[in-house]
């Protein structure tokens, strides 16, 4: 799950897709119907727009957890990442929270979700 109208994590999306060889995984934008009702079952109705969730095996993944998670699935060098993993949680999630809280004010913002092109509606929940 990613905020859909915030222009790094639309890039981040289409990082992912570019490097998911093996289709493992699934899109949905925090603001859909489908990402409330998982936020819902997974008891996360309070994190916000600005966290990464990734829901694997039943059990869900947050900010920095969940990028360095999504790493190990992508094809090229991107496991080499988790090295990072040896950091604590909340030191990393500290850097996560900078870039999540100014993403707008660099990046940009839409003013709706992305759209998937027909090519890659497969690649989103709905």
């Amino acid at each position: 799950m990613f905020d859909g109208v915030c222009n790094l994590c639309n890039g981040a999306v289409n990082f992912i897709i570019k490097r998911d060889h093996q289709d493992v995984f699934a899109f949905t934008p925090m603001q859909s119907e489908t990402a409330q009702a998982l936020m819902t079952e997974y008891q996360l109705e309070d994190i916000g727009f600005d966290s990464f969730i990734l829901i694997k095996d039943g059990k869900y993944l947050l900010r920095s957890d969940a990028a360095l998670e999504i790493t190990k699935d992508l094809s090229g060098l991107w496991f080499l990442c988790r090295v990072f993993k040896v950091l604590p949680t909340g030191f990393r999630d500290y850097f996560y929270r900078v870039l999540a809280n100014n993403r707008y004010r660099i990046f940009g913002k839409s003013e709706t979700c992305m759209l998937p092109t027909p090519q890659l509606k497969n690649k989103f929940l709905e």
